[in-house]
């Protein structure tokens, strides 16, 4: 449970993004706020008007002889569809909407091909250490254990989803993104052209401590949740590290950060609690703030005024930001040359 409006995103979701099971989610780190414009989709003769789900064994494609299973178009587009929540398919457009996702497993498989080619000093190790990182964004390992399996994934096939994506980052990082570069003309001119990108409002820095209510709770239950945010209240008052309590008493996924939230403005969060934390100076404690969530404590660790960002301090992330979309471009650009080459076939029906 958190307060941001961006609680939206599922754990099916969550647990796709750490490994790039999306294939529409990009393909490397360094690119990894760079969505992979969907290639043209195979064209297939036997392609028909209607599209039935496949078996999860039934072999959809092949890409230079390697098949592609209908387990990774299934889970593909859930994974699309987690994070569409609100889109629907018609059924005269699920065709379509399988050989799009087909195109991206087929981009992906293609980026992991020529990847294979290439050397990774102790592959294994990185593919264990991704995975525990991976882990640790989850609030308790069972979370973690029923996210891998919401996409019908052993941690067998998480381990290889990860090493291909570590094959394939490692093949973007050496044979494209090495190559991209940003000038500070180009830097400067991103600068000036969109200034107003650079406007930041008044925003606050805070961590805080949630025990959760569900909005059915009994008024039993509500005032067990007061006596226990009110006695923690008390402790921390009495000298208790904050982030101690937090990680120790939280219900909030925040807690694993010691209740961190990191920065956000005005509009960000629910109206009870953005009321508390503008209210708060630097290094304040609230009292207890009751909504929908539950009942919090607050704490504010730091403030910035609304200001516009100069360009010194922007331009890091410019530069990434412009290289990210280089990255992007190239990326499409082998795509398009790669699949000319290969020899794909669609088994898809």
């Amino acid at each position: 449970m958190h307060v941001r409006k961006c609680l939206t995103s599922s754990s099916l979701f969550a647990i796709a993004a750490l490994f790039c099971i999306n294939p529409t989610a990009g393909f490397a780190a360094e690119a990894e706020k760079t969505v992979v414009a969907p290639a043209a989709a195979p064209k297939t003769e036997t392609a028909k008007s209607a599209s039935s789900t496949p078996g999860p064994q039934e072999v959809i494609a092949r890409i230079n002889g390697q098949p592609i299973y209908g387990i990774e178009l299934i889970r593909a587009k859930k994974v699309i569809m987690s994070n569409q929540p609100n889109m629907q398919i018609p059924p005269e457009r699920q065709k379509e909407f399988d050989l799009q996702a087909l195109s991206q497993l087929t981009s992906a498989e293609l980026l992991y091909q020529a990847g294979k080619k290439l050397e990774i000093k102790d592959l294994e190790k990185q593919v264990e250490a991704k995975i525990e990182q991976g882990k640790s964004r989850f609030p308790n390992p069972e979370d973690f254990k029923k996210a891998v399996q919401a996409l019908d994934m052993t941690e067998k096939d998480l381990q290889d989803y990860t090493r291909r994506d570590l094959i394939i980052s490692n093949f973007i990082q050496q044979n494209i993104a090495a190559k991209a570069t940003v000038s500070d003309e180009e830097s400067k001119k991103f600068y000036d052209e969109n200034i107003d990108k650079f406007k930041q409002s008044e925003s606050v820095k805070a961590s805080h401590i949630l025990i959760g209510v569900d909005p059915a709770a009994t008024a039993e239950e509500k005032k067990k949740a007061q006596e226990k945010i009110s006695k923690l209240r008390k402790d921390i008052a009495g000298g208790a590290d904050f982030a101690t309590v937090a990680k120790e008493s939280s219900t909030c996924p925040s807690s694993q950060q010691g209740g961190d939230l990191g920065y956000f403005g005005k509009g960000q969060m629910v109206p009870p609690f953005e009321k508390a934390a503008f209210s708060l100076k630097k290094g304040e404690i609230s009292d207890v703030v009751e909504t929908q969530f539950g009942y919090h404590i607050i704490k504010v660790t730091d403030t910035k005024k609304a200001e516009t960002v100069d360009y010194k301090e922007a331009k890091p992330r410019i530069d990434d930001y412009l290289k990210n979309q280089k990255v992007s471009t190239a990326v499409n650009d082998y795509l398009v040359e790669a699949r000319k080459k290969a020899e794909v076939e669609v088994l898809l029906k």
